[in-house]
This record gives structure tokens, C-alpha cells and sequence, in this order.
């Protein structure tokens, strides 16, 4: 007959876990799991398309259009006959801003819909990485898609007005700082989207907010005495982001590095506004 012997339990064995691996939050782990989230949406990919799509097209549209009334000898008012390849090739950033801006609302506001971001907070605890690797990885690919947008928009409307007064190419002076800047605009309203996302933690309300600043501000602000708006005007965001990428600039604009200064700032308000909330919040 066989006995079994069992091996007497001491204090050592008794207290002794089973290894883990060692697992650290880190900025780099945060933003790769930013990252593997936004390209699993199938929303980034619809709406980045329509943002570069929208950006490219009524550029060109707006090129044919300066180059067939030219053509035909027909009469176009005063800001369409003093446009240049770059104001016509950019006409469709008004239209982008609004795809990648919606985005920037998805990223953030799109998790509290869901409940996903009880997730994401319990993997990241201190909250505010979060806020920053969102911000950082959405505002990083619409600057790129926006960047590659303008680029293309330009050197195919520099094609169809080849040899009419708007002509221009790479080489002549501020053309390639506008279609720069034109992309770092788009960038930012991607950044604003994401804060106003993760500050009002709404789609709708997100959207709303982001279309009434971008777009419902500046006309409210027209019906405002005159003298009033030399003062407001410049300092919108719209107005303020459209000084970055403009050509020329007059008393009444900003000029490049001075709109940049002042978007920023818009753009740090909203990510302020995000953080607090964030940290004060339950979610």
C-alpha cells in the first residue's frame, strides 16, 4: 500500500504569492493605447476622409470656378477677382474644420457616451494623462491630415490657374507658411474639439459649442456697432486662426505669429476648462 506524505506548510510557503509581472503606467504606454483607440473607430476613419476630402475639393472647385469665370469674361465680385491660388486652394478649410473639429468631440465625449471611460481611468488613475495623450495623438494626425490636405489642395489648383492673375507657386513668398499654417489651424481645432469633448462630456453639446465659436460667433459679433468690432473681430478664434494661414494681412488682421499666439490661447482655455473639470468630476 502507498501513503501519501504532504509537505508541512511553514510561514514562508504560507505568505509566498505567485509572481507578476511588473506593469507601470507610463506617458509612452499612454499614448500607444490613444492611439490603438482612435484607429479602431471606425468614425476616425469616415471622418478624417471627409475633413481631407472636403479640404482638397472645394479648393478645386474653387479654382475652377475663378478660372471658367476668367475664361467666360464674366463679372466677379471684388474678393473672389483679388484671390490669389493659395485663398482659392484653402477656399474648403472653412468645411474641414468642422469634420476634424467633430472628431476632436468624438475622441473624448464619445467614451463618457459609452461608459469606456471608467476604463480608461481605472487603467490611468491620475486622469490628466488621459486628457493629454487624447489631445496629443488626435491633434498630431489631423495636423497631418489637414498639412497633406492643403499641399494637395494647392499644387492641383495651381494646375487649373496656371497662367491667369491668381497663378502662384511653392517658391513665391508665404505660400508654403500658409499652407503650413493652414494645417496647424486644422490641428488645433482638432486639439479645441477634444478639450470641448472632454470639458461639457456630450457629443451634441460638444459639437454645438465648437460651431458656435467657429462659425455662429464672428456673424453675431458683425451685428455689433463698428467701432466695437475693430476691437473683437481680430481676437475670435475663426478670425484669429484665418491670420495664421492668410497670404496677405492688412490693419484690420493680425498678422501670422500674432493669430497663432491668440489661437493658442483659445486652444489652452479649452484644455484648462477640460483638465479642471476632469479632476474635479466624477465620471
Amino acid at each position: 500500500m502507498s501513503t501519501l506524505t504532504a509537505t508541512p506548510e511553514t510561514p514562508e510557503t504560507a505568505t509566498q504569492a505567485p509572481a507578476r509581472p511588473g506593469y507601470r503606467v507610463t506617458g509612452r504606454r499612454v499614448l500607444a493605447s490613444e492611439w490603438a483607440k482612435l484607429w479602431s473607430l471606425r468614425s476616425t476613419w469616415i471622418t478624417l476622409g471627409l475633413g481631407l476630402l472636403f479640404l482638397v475639393a472645394f479648393g478645386v472647385i474653387a479654382a475652377s470656378h475663378y478660372k471658367s469665370n476668367l475664361d467666360s469674361g464674366r463679372h466677379m465680385d471684388r474678393d473672389f477677382a483679388s484671390a490669389t491660388a493659395v485663398s482659392l486652394s484653402l477656399f474648403g478649410t472653412n468645411f474641414a474644420q468642422l469634420a476634424l473639429g467633430v472628431l476632436g468631440v468624438l475622441v473624448t465625449a464619445g467614451e463618457y457616451s459609452t461608459g469606456m471611460i471608467r476604463s480608461t481611468l481605472a487603467a490611468v488613475p491620475r486622469r490628466l494623462p488621459v486628457l493629454w495623450s487624447k489631445a496629443a495623438v488626435y491633434g498630431l494626425v489631423a495636423l497631418v491630415v489637414a498639412t497633406v490636405g492643403a499641399f494637395g489642395a494647392f499644387l492641383v489648383g495651381s494646375q487649373i490657374l496656371s497662367g491667369t492673375p491668381a497663378a502662384m507657386g511653392l517658391g513665391h513668398a508665404g505660400v508654403v507658411r500658409s499652407l503650413l499654417g493652414a494645417g496647424l489651424y486644422l490641428g488645433l481645432v482638432g486639439v479645441i474639439g477634444t478639450a470641448l469633448g472632454a470639458l461639457l462630456r456630450s457629443v451634441a453639446g460638444g459639437i454645438s459649442v465648437l460651431v458656435a465659436a467657429l462659425m455662429l460667433v464672428p456673424g453675431l459679433v458683425s451685428l455689433l456697432p463698428t467701432s466695437w468690432q475693430g476691437d473683437i473681430d481680430p481676437y475670435l478664434p475663426s478670425h484669429a486662426g484665418e491670420s495664421i494661414f492668410a497670404l496677405t494681412h492688412d490693419s484690420t488682421t493680425l498678422s501670422p505669429s500674432a493669430g497663432l499666439l491668440v489661437f493658442l490661447g483659445w486652444t489652452a482655455v479649452a484644455l484648462a476648462g477640460a483638465a479642471y473639470r476632469l479632476l474635479r468630476s466624477d465620471v
